[in-house]
């Protein structure tokens, strides 16, 4: 893992990293479609021509319009979402948005298991 760039948003904090960006939603924050032409600014600012695979980590309570993800689906080099939940809560919400998105989609335990499966996609898109 190389350098990272942070963003501190009015909803959320992410972590930028050379494959992947982390992103960590405040409490109570409401994520709606039109969040991601932000996220796309940055994904292309950091990303532009390359694969990259968003990580929720999940530590706070706030809730998701799951039409973001058909947005979220049109940022041509995300190719994946992976999910960390810190409740059984919020596991059951991360499955049921799963419905919602159309691209590889899963969901861990942990942050280590999560950056593991990223670095699997990545190198399956760049064949």
């Amino acid at each position: 893992m190389g350098m990272f760039h942070y963003y501190e948003l009015p909803n959320s904090e992410m972590f930028v990293f050379d494959e992947f960006l982390i992103c960590q939603i405040k409490e109570g924050a409401e994520i709606k479609p039109e969040l991601n032409e932000r996220l796309n600014k940055i994904i292309q600012n950091h990303f532009e021509g390359k694969n990259i695979v968003y990580i929720s980590n999940r530590v706070n309570s706030y809730s998701v319009d799951p039409l973001t993800y058909s947005e979220t689906e049109k940022i041509p080099n995300l190719v994946a979402i992976a999910i960390v939940p810190n409740t059984q809560l919020m596991r059951k919400n991360a499955e049921f948005e799963s419905e919602f998105f159309h691209k590889p989609y899963e969901i861990f335990d942990t942050l280590s298991e999560a950056i593991q499966w990223v670095h699997k996609i990545i190198e399956a898109e760049s064949k």
